[in-house]
């Protein structure tokens, strides 16, 4: 399956050839990704294939070497179901061939939020104030508007009655709930989440899971780095294989975890449902 037409005004995101290397190490060889509006896409693949770097890419947290990054003009105009024109501030096509400076990884952080692989919070922040940061601090949301708003969506969690706690009081699936609402707070056009359950005791993988499963069921649209190859089969609609810095690999979930084309992907799946 080739990428969409990136002139598709079903697309939140057209990512055509984003390359990266640290040093002597190049991690993405000319990547292409398309993400529709209320679509989720797992991105697979075995460590060290590029996939977190694909993720950081697209939230500016890492800047590739070539390549453009598009949010269109047409999927920016109106709000989603999980975010809003206001936030998203409209177009925005970056070329990483020529530096594209600070304003442009602002832009870029304007449309998409990140879930983290081991929560990232603030630890001198009450729950609260690490929700409230980026709406108040960067988007410079009245303080009563968006705490209304965290308060809303801490409930929705089941945390509301943490607001006043610290993260060093909470078990890992509540800081990572914590993190999946700082990202929501933000109302992005596109939710990013790398590994959101690898640094979780299994006890608490399922709740952390549940919250990700209802989300994609209200249509947010997210990219999710995962090894729960069970749950991208479930929640996914589509699936992409990365294995050295390219996509080996793309289709609707059960295709590519059920029957996949491509002799690389089948070894994978293989060993992943082996080892589970």
């Amino acid at each position: 399956m080739s990428p969409t037409d990136p002139l598709d005004a079903s697309l939140v995101l057209s990512a055509r050839g984003l390359t990266k290397s640290f040093g002597s190490n190049t991690v993405l060889r000319g990547i292409d990704l398309d993400v529709r509006r209320g679509q989720v896409v797992a991105l697979i693949g075995p460590s060290g294939s590029g996939k977190t770097t694909v993720l950081r890419s697209l939230n500016g947290l890492e800047v590739p070497d070539g390549g453009t990054v598009t949010f269109g003009a047409s999927v920016a105009g109106g709000a989603t179901a999980g975010g809003s024109a206001a936030a998203s501030g409209g177009d925005l096509a970056l070329d990483f061939s020529v530096p594209v400076g600070k304003r442009g990884i602002a832009a870029l952080r304007d449309r998409s939020a990140m879930v983290f692989q081991h929560y990232n919070l603030f630890p001198h922040m009450t729950v609260l104030k690490n929700v409230t940061e980026g709406p108040v601090q960067v988007q410079k949301r009245p303080k009563a508007e968006a705490e209304a708003d965290a308060l809303r969506l801490l409930t929705r969690v089941g945390l509301a009655d943490k607001r006043d706690a610290y993260p060093f009081q909470l078990s890992g699936g509540q800081q990572q709930r914590v993190g999946i609402v700082r990202a929501l707070a933000l109302k992005p056009q596109l939710l990013l989440f790398d590994e959101p359950t690898s640094a979780l005791d299994p006890e608490l993988v399922g709740e952390v899971l549940a919250v990700i499963k209802e989300l994609a069921e209200e249509g947010w649209t997210m990219v999710i780095v995962t090894h729960e190859l069970g749950f991208a089969r479930h929640v996914a609609d589509e699936v992409v294989f990365m294995d050295g810095g390219v996509v080996v690999e793309r289709g609707p979930a059960a295709e590519v975890l059920g029957a996949p084309r491509q002799e690389r992907t089948k070894q994978f799946v293989k060993r992943i449902q082996h080892d589970v």
